[in-house]
């Protein structure tokens, strides 16, 4: 057929033809929403690079779990910041660390919530880096050990199951550290609690404001040794196939903006559910324009997160969630 029997403008001529033929469907459901939490009482910091982000002490945490529950939104991804900071990042798996007390509290006030864990170690080392780190004796640089950094990252997700975490999510990218955690956590008796992997995380610049919200940025050099490359496409689904023969339960890319590329790969190539990260400094650019009167920020971010929907993701970890959760309803 060609013009003008075929008119394609006939099925979006109405609100309602447009939304029954819609292809994609953006929904509160399909929201995890990054949650931080730390020590003290009576704070809620504010995060100047993402505003309208906290951090929140206990006691002025249930209001936030309350209100997020309210909006329909079902999970919440939990960073903690902790008063203690060593060379092996001991409070990441001490069993009264920041996010073990308020992974309790909130299996308390909300246990339909899923909780869950960030498992990585920068925010616990004094050092900022993601597990262990050695001098190399050839060339005396300081260099992330991985080996032994898995020990750690087992300890801390077994605490972290303890503490009542429903999924644990290891964010360090060391080498099998997927088939490490499921071995610690099957041994521990944790069998049916799931990994949800960061398994295609790259060495971002969209990254910043995250690391001023934990206060993990690195104190001297980079994470390129053990994150990705942005320029690598393939590597990414050789990752991917590693962490689901190592037993993992759902994938993510991390960003997600710069990568619907990387994430339409995998949703392409691997049938487990599949998680994009709307990561700390994509929010962040949209809150600045919005405040300056640049975007209307609700159509950037819901065209933004339909986007990573319709890119492949099942699921997006998100600081707009409530945000869009509560534009939603009013579509």
């Amino acid at each position: 057929m060609t013009f003008p029997l075929v008119r394609h403008r006939r099925l979006r001529r109405t609100s309602v033809l447009r939304s029954m033929v819609r292809e994609t469907v953006l929904s509160a459901n399909d929201f995890i929403y990054p949650v931080y939490v730390i020590h003290g009482a009576n704070k809620e910091e504010e995060i100047s690079s993402m505003p309208g982000v906290f951090r929140y002490s206990l006691d002025r945490l249930e209001a936030e779990i309350r209100d997020i529950v309210s909006l329909g939104i079902p999970s919440i991804m939990l960073f903690g910041i902790p008063e203690h900071k060593d060379e092996t990042g001991t409070s990441a798996y001490d069993s009264s660390g920041i996010v073990q007390q308020a992974t309790r509290k909130i299996k308390e006030w909300a246990p339909e919530l899923i909780v869950m864990a960030d498992t990585c170690l920068c925010q616990f080392t004094d050092h900022g880096h993601c597990g262990i780190v050695r001098q190399n004796e050839q060339t005396g640089d300081a260099e992330v050990d991985n080996d032994p950094s898995l020990e750690l990252l087992i300890r801390t997700a077994v605490s972290q199951a303890e503490a009542g975490a429903d999924v644990i999510a290891p964010s360090n990218m060391m080498d099998g550290f997927v088939g490490a955690i499921r071995a610690g956590l099957d041994e521990a008796g944790f069998h049916d609690i799931p990994i949800l992997s960061y398994s295609v995380k790259y060495a971002s610049a969209y990254y910043g404001p995250f690391r001023e919200a934990a206060h993990s940025a690195p104190q001297y050099g980079d994470r390129k040794s053990y994150q990705m490359d942005p320029a690598n496409f393939r590597e990414a689904l050789r990752e991917a196939d590693t962490d689901v023969a190592e037993g993992a339960d759902m994938l993510m890319v991390k960003p997600a903006l710069a990568y619907l590329d990387v994430v339409r790969a995998l949703k392409e190539n691997f049938d487990l559910p599949l998680v994009a990260y709307n990561v700390s400094g994509e929010y962040a650019m949209v809150k600045a324009a919005a405040a300056n009167g640049w975007v209307d920020e609700q159509k950037i971010v819901l065209e933004t997160l339909l986007g990573m929907k319709r890119a492949g993701a099942d699921l997006i970890i998100t600081y707009h969630a409530k945000d869009a959760a509560r534009w939603l309803r009013e579509v």
